[in-house]
């Protein structure tokens, strides 16, 4: 199956006082680049999901946001550190008497000195935290790839009818050669009647000629080349699958091809169709630009 490269995913998951949510989408890129977002608390999982990440994405660029929200009532509590606090009186006692001033110190003052009441928070059970975060993210990367999947296919039926396009114009070309030849030949003998008058024209130096035009404008190869590239992007596509760096490399090839028919045209009847095989040629490239 042809995935694109762009899609979204979502998970979330309840268990007992935790949830975790799981977001995440991506766009285009030639390789597997992620970006995870996600609380301080879970930092420590980070190998893992990345790990996850991998079993359903090969290219794009990804972006995972991660929220977890505790509702245990202990999650949290304050500290209040005696000792720095009676570091923190006997300071200003001091100063107090040195200078002979009244110590107003007040608990309220105390309390906001550095580090004299701190919030900590509680460690939860890891085991419990990773099962509760990999149900979500695989939740949300089961969605994303089937986001995936669907976009995928819509760009494989618009591919498969480029392709069907690009073989009727290659088919055009190869007719269009003899025809081009024999016309020219024509010309060729008209010219030659219009010149001798009733002398009698010597075929084997028109044959010498037309063997040399029809060298110049033959474009046998470049068409069963390019035939062949249409027929294995076909193939590639039905085949699914990681498939977009191969689609590349042989849309570059089938451009190569389409360039050297345009080069070679002498005719602006196989100009106009090698310029349609062109044009498709890099609407297919673009395309393939969304395929994983």
């Amino acid at each position: 199956m042809i995935r694109s490269m762009t899609g979204f995913g979502r998970g979330e998951v309840l268990h007992e006082d935790i949830r975790i949510t799981v977001e995440m989408k991506a766009v285009n890129h030639r390789y597997f680049d992620v970006n995870i977002r996600m609380p301080r608390n879970l930092n420590v999982f980070e190998a893992k999901v990345r790990s996850t990440l991998k079993k359903y994405i090969e290219r794009g660029k990804v972006d995972v946001f991660i929220t977890l929200e505790d509702y245990s009532k202990s999650s949290v509590s304050l500290h209040y550190n005696e000792q720095l606090a009676q570091q923190y009186y006997d300071c200003h006692q001091k100063i107090a008497q040195q200078f002979g001033l009244e110590n107003d110190l007040r608990p309220s003052h105390l309390g906001r000195c550095p580090d004299v009441i701190m919030l900590e928070e509680h460690g939860s059970d890891e085991s419990r935290l990773w099962e509760t975060l990999k149900e979500a993210l695989e939740t949300a990367c089961r969605g994303f790839v089937e986001a995936r999947s669907a976009e995928g296919e819509h760009l494989k039926t618009d591919l498969l009818t480029k392709l069907d396009s690009m073989m009727e114009n290659v088919a055009v070309v190869e007719e269009r050669y003899p025809q081009i030849v024999q016309e020219y030949a024509d010309r060729l003998r008209e010219k030659v009647t219009e010149l001798l008058g009733d002398s009698k024209i010597d075929e084997s130096r028109i044959a010498a000629e037309l063997v040399i035009f029809s060298d110049k404008l033959c474009t046998d190869e470049e068409t069963v080349r390019l035939k062949s590239h249409i027929i294995s992007m076909r193939n590639e596509l039905e085949k699914g699958g990681a498939v977009g760096r191969k689609l590349d490399f042989i849309a570059q090839e089938m451009n190569r091809e389409a360039n050297t028919i345009l080069s070679k045209a002498n005719d602006l009847a196989t100009s106009q169709t090698a310029i349609e095989l062109k044009t498709d040629i890099e609407k297919v490239r673009e395309q393939i630009q969304n395929i994983e």
